[in-house]
């Protein structure tokens, strides 16, 4: 079993920045597909970003150019940086992992199907 818990949630303004953490613990190895996704109240689950086993990195056009996803494997934690961010950002941010085998395509929209996730973490962003 593979347990994913992430931090770095929290309240900012409008512009200002974040970081978020997913530590991997259990039974998981190097070799997953790791993303994120966040969730909005009454909205559907939207993928972020992935990151493969060479560090390729896919971002969704809503945050490209304004987070940047990153991982250490021998901290077996992942995480997001996240800058310049708006209201429209606010959401429960979820950490996800997957079996890079699975996927012969990275496609940053399947992020919330990955078989395992973390519980969340909250980002608010007030204007």
């Amino acid at each position: 079993q593979v347990h994913l818990m992430e931090s770095g949630g929290g309240s900012v303004q409008s512009g200002g920045s974040l970081r978020l953490s997913c530590v991997v613990t259990g039974n998981f190895n190097n070799e997953y597909l790791m993303g994120w996704f966040r969730q909005a109240p009454g909205k559907e689950a939207e993928g972020l970003a992935a990151i493969d086993t060479d560090d390729t990195a896919n971002y969704a056009e809503a945050v490209k150019g304004r987070f940047t996803i990153s991982r250490d494997n021998i901290k077996s934690t992942m995480y997001l940086q996240m800058n310049d961010l708006t209201p429209e950002d606010t959401a429960m941010y979820y950490c996800a992992a997957d079996f890079q085998e699975y996927h012969t395509v990275v496609v940053v929209r399947t992020v919330p199907l990955f078989t395992y996730r973390g519980q969340g973490t909250q980002v608010t962003v007030s204007l």
